[in-house]
């Protein structure tokens, strides 16, 4: 089960951080164009179709790398005082209850909404230049397996949480700066005592 977790947290996170050199493409796209808009008064065809074709990707590929750290936003004011065992059986019963029927609607529903937009070779309606926006479509679906999949990963953690009382590890490859400082903070605290 542990090496499932691995296995699955490995390529979410593949499958972020490549997602994630969409925010540079986005970003000098969108200066280009605002340079080319509001200097030369000569704005592109295509740069609206850029930002929320890049976007729209940017976010939906995100989903799975998120919530395989645990970073997704959760109101837990009374969930982070119940013991891991306690938190596992909440977090299996909503994955089953609210997680799965979601994804799996995002799975079948975007599979077939993409498959119908590649078939005829979508292009924006929003676009002189008839950008393809069917490519955009087909990742709905393929960000719904991914979340099907890191879902199932976290079912894991969760049956590992009942069964130890403790949370397996996670891998630290990206920290918030708050957690940064705080464990800066704590270690010269630490090491002056």
């Amino acid at each position: 089960m542990e090496k499932f977790i691995r296995n699955v947290d490995y390529l979410s996170k593949a499958i972020g951080h490549t997602f994630a050199w969409t925010v540079l493409v986005l970003t000098a796209g969108t200066c280009y164009e605002v340079f080319r808009r509001y200097v030369l008064n000569d704005p592109t065809s295509w740069a609206f179709d850029m930002s929320y074709i890049l976007y729209g990707s940017l976010f939906l590929m995100a989903g799975a790398y998120t919530l395989s750290k645990n970073a997704h936003v959760r109101g837990d004011f009374l969930y982070r005082r119940w013991s891991p065992a306690t938190q596992g059986k909440v977090d299996l019963a909503l994955y089953f209850i609210f997680y799965l029927p979601g994804v799996l609607a995002l799975v079948f529903s975007g599979f077939f909404y993409g498959w119908d937009s590649a078939r005829i070779q979508e292009v924006s309606v929003n676009s002189p230049i008839g950008v393809p926006i069917w490519p955009l479509k087909l990742i709905i679906f393929v960000a719904g397996v991914s979340l099907l999949l890191q879902g199932f990963a976290e079912m894991c953690r969760c049956v590992i949480a009942i069964r130890n009382n403790e949370w397996p590890a996670r891998d630290d490859d990206v920290v918030e700066l708050e957690v940064s400082l705080q464990q800066q903070f704590g270690k010269k605290e630490g090491g002056a005592s």
